[in-house]
């Protein structure tokens, strides 16, 4: 049987994208193995090193900013990574924008050019559009969520408000 691990992503400076994907991203990293260091949910492996592997620059190099890709975050609450990102003045593509769904993103470059985007959840989005007012069949058809799963997460919000309330 085979067995998806995760995406490697190869990077130039191991200790600075260490800091963005630790200190920034908030990643936690499973081992240390030198020039290479998996992440949960990923890893990242030095350019020099993967070369190595792969075989004659020439004939096998590895590029930059391919724009074919992207590792992929989610958060309930993006202003602060933003805020966060932009004091480190990280590279953007582009700033907080909605998506045709509803679903609030923002992409970027990591310290080596791979794209990186973090979004918000469907579960904030749906309870978003809930709060707007919005009734949960025009939320199904703005979000492309069914409507058990919109159901499902109004529940839970209204259940966790109870419990504080309590």
């Amino acid at each position: 049987m085979l067995k998806f691990d995760g995406p490697l992503i190869v990077v130039n400076d191991m200790a600075r994208s260490r800091h963005f994907y630790e200190q920034l991203l908030g990643q936690k990293v499973k081992f240390d193995f030198g020039p290479n260091v998996p992440f949960e949910g990923f890893s990242i492996h030095l350019k020099s090193h993967f070369q190595s592997l792969l075989g004659e620059e020439s004939q096998f190099p590895v590029t930059q900013k391919a724009h074919w890709g992207e590792l992929y975050f989610e958060s309930d609450d993006l202003e602060p990574i933003y805020q966060r990102l932009n004091e480190a003045e990280i590279e953007f593509i582009h700033s907080i924008r909605e998506q045709p769904w509803g679903q609030r993103v923002m992409r970027f470059y990591d310290p080596d050019g791979h794209v990186i985007e973090v979004g918000e959840t469907m579960q904030a989005v749906v309870w978003r559009f809930y709060e707007r007012g919005l009734p949960i069949d025009m939320i199904s058809e703005k979000s492309g969520m069914p409507r058990e799963f919109i159901e499902g997460v109004i529940r839970e919000h209204v259940e966790s408000d109870q419990a504080s309330d309590a």
